[in-house]
């Protein structure tokens, strides 16, 4: 059992009414994606929309993908970010550029060194364990191995990858996260959620943190 409740990040958010839902199912995190390629992207208006409308405690992670220093800067000098979530092949270096707090998603295969990864990115507040995919950064909707997390590992793991409100549970006894983090598992279709899929992933994590 997880000594903490997990906490929940819904990610991809492209509208006003998918946020307020998340939040009142309980999310403690909706994730704004600016990445073009994304079919979840969301335009710098979009986003200030979006974030405008929600209620106190509610932390927005602004998602990147390989973006360089003034785009990144662009976006949260007009969005209200609290953490940036560097989800491309971007070096401690270029995230620590950013003066906010940011954790580093790792795209995990069987040959990933996620200790390694600890040390590199120690100035992260934590690693987002997402599935590796040659084609994608994210969003694949496949869950990797959980086994190829080492459970000396001392930074908070955000867990990503295929997670639905028939697994969740699983992965949260198996891997014991900090947070876990959801997408395309509570869609309609891309960028458009589905009340009940977030209410039910929801109440999968109370029921198991």
């Amino acid at each position: 059992m997880n000594p903490f409740r997990t906490r929940v990040k819904i990610c991809g958010i492209t509208r006003i009414d998918d946020a307020l839902e998340a939040v009142r199912c309980g999310a403690d995190a909706i994730g704004l994606v600016f990445y073009s390629a994304s079919p979840r992207h969301v335009t710098v208006q979009q986003a200030q929309q979006i974030v405008a409308t929600l209620p106190p405690f509610v932390s927005v992670v602004a998602l990147f993908v390989n973006a360089a220093q003034f785009e990144i800067e662009a976006v949260i000098s007009t969005v209200r970010v609290d953490i940036v979530q560097f989800h491309g092949d971007e070096t401690a270096a270029e995230c620590e550029r950013i003066k906010l707090p940011y954790f580093k998603a790792i795209r995990v295969k069987p040959d990933t060194n996620l200790l390694q990864y600890e040390v590199e990115f120690s100035s992260a507040k934590a690693l987002l364990l997402d599935t590796y995919s040659d084609s994608a950064y994210g969003g694949t909707g496949h869950v990797f191995d959980w086994d190829l997390i080492p459970k000396n590992m001392t930074k908070p793991v955000i867990l990503a990858g295929g997670l639905t409100a028939e697994n969740v549970g699983l992965a949260i006894e198996k891997v014991k996260p900090y947070a876990v983090d959801i997408s395309g598992g509570v869609e309609l279709s891309k960028g458009v959620k589905d009340a009940k899929k977030m209410a039910d992933f929801m109440q999968s994590v109370r029921a198991t943190s």
